[in-house]
């Protein structure tokens, strides 16, 4: 890090780092580019980060120093994986115009230099085109995909980038594309037919370890609304921003506390009004369990459980890895097999334990709580912040010399 950081402060100004996620279903691309944004204002000198967030939640979550945001108007995600307008009526191609249209501006006026874009090459229903096309055109920014460790079932993940063009679009525009994760666990690039086509931009950098990344003013304020006056051991259980959570919910709060402890359930604020009254409504009949639907930095929070319970989303696995709590993660099956590939994995080395939906009841949360701690197994890496800040000083080193970005990227 120190090289880097030399290498940085013969540059007269800061660089400019702009990170994009579509944001259609919960928490999780957001939370991912935040913590991202987090290690890489550690750098010297302090880069200005402008992060382009797909829904409104985006301003209530703390942002680190020299972060700002542009908050789009939300896409909702169907069921069966299509999107819709969250709020602003039905006209889904209106909103994509919209969106795209308020990215391409962000881009032009805050001209940075380097892109980091999240899972999705071309963005959400393709806003991101315009955008891509006129950085590349200008030359300078360099551009980056990250991917998540896991996308989907291969044969699956393969149709979908050939009929999106992303390869094509990953090889005309992008400079690297850095994998969120540990080869030895799960190797997307080959398991999906993308180590070929991406060529040597593509690698795995990692898993992103959130531990000491996460405490901010805020946290105290999550531990106080946690901890409240009750001095008992909690379990805690999360289901992100709640929209497919109620079932977990549902069980949580109807299952039985080990001795001496109490249950803290955070529902999220996407979950449906009447779910949540539901669920709290539950709880509430109990001395022994509380409710929250949001936090600012969930974290430090989960830190503080005896044992973590939530579903499998990314974010969510990491916090739980980093954490070393005993963790039972029940994980979404569809409409990707993201969630269920990925904790399998984990639970065979003995990382976490997974409980399926078919299999989520009550009493199965209450064994499972009741039941020792099982033996860890063998780690994987969680070094992907690390080097996600070495790779974005020298591709924003790059971008401030003036050097050419390499003829294969425009291809």
């Amino acid at each position: 890090m120190t090289n880097v950081v030399q290498a940085r402060s013969t540059h007269r100004r800061a660089p400019r780092i702009m990170l994009y996620s579509h944001d259609t279903l919960g928490y999780g691309h957001l939370r991912r580019n935040l913590l991202i944004a987090s290690a890489l204002s550690e750098l010297e000198p302090r880069p200005e980060i402008l992060l382009i967030g797909g829904m409104r939640e985006a301003g209530a979550f703390a942002m680190p120093p020299g972060v700002d945001c542009v908050t789009l108007p939300a896409y909702a995600k169907q069921s069966d994986g299509s999107y819709q307008p969250r709020e602003l009526g039905g006209d889904l191609a209106r909103l994509s115009r919209l969106r795209a249209r308020t990215i391409r501006s962000a881009a032009e006026g805050f001209d940075p230099d380097l892109l980091i874009v999240d899972n999705v090459p071309r963005g959400a229903q393709y806003e991101l085109d315009e955008t891509l096309a006129h950085l590349s055109m200008r030359g300078r920014c360099r551009i980056v995909l990250g991917l998540r460790d896991v996308i989907d079932a291969p044969a699956v993940v393969r149709r979908q980038w050939l009929r999106q063009r992303n390869f094509e679009t990953v090889r005309r525009f992008y400079d690297g594309v850095w994998v969120y994760g540990d080869a030895s666990l799960y190797d997307v690039l080959s398991d999906c037919g993308m180590a070929g086509p991406m060529g040597p931009r593509a690698l795995h950098v990692g898993y992103l370890n959130p531990a000491g990344r996460r405490e901010t003013a805020q946290a105290e304020i999550d531990r106080m609304l946690v901890a409240g006056a009750d001095p008992r051991p909690y379990v805690f259980c999360a289901v992100g921003g709640g929209r497919d959570g109620a079932a977990l919910c549902d069980a949580f709060v109807n299952a039985p506390m080990p001795a001496g402890h109490r249950g803290v359930l955070l529902t999220g604020t996407q979950m449906a009004e009447r779910e949540r009254d539901r669920i709290t409504s539950l709880a509430a009949g109990r001395d022994d369990m509380t409710v929250l639907p949001f936090l600012r930095e969930p974290f430090t929070a989960m830190a503080g459980a005896a044992r973590l319970i939530g579903m499998g989303g990314y974010n969510t696995t990491m916090e739980m890895l980093s954490i070393a709590r005993p963790a039972l993660i029940v994980p979404r099956c569809r409409p990707r097999r993201e969630q269920v590939m990925r904790t399998e994995r984990l639970a065979e080395r003995g990382l976490v334990s997974m409980l399926l939906p078919d299999e989520l009841t009550s009493g199965a949360l209450g064994r499972w709580l009741s039941a020792p701690a099982p033996q860890r197994g063998a780690p994987v890496a969680m070094n992907g912040l690390e080097r996600a800040q070495a790779l974005a000083c020298e591709l924003s080193e790059a971008a401030m010399r003036g050097t050419d970005r390499p003829a294969t990227v425009a291809a």
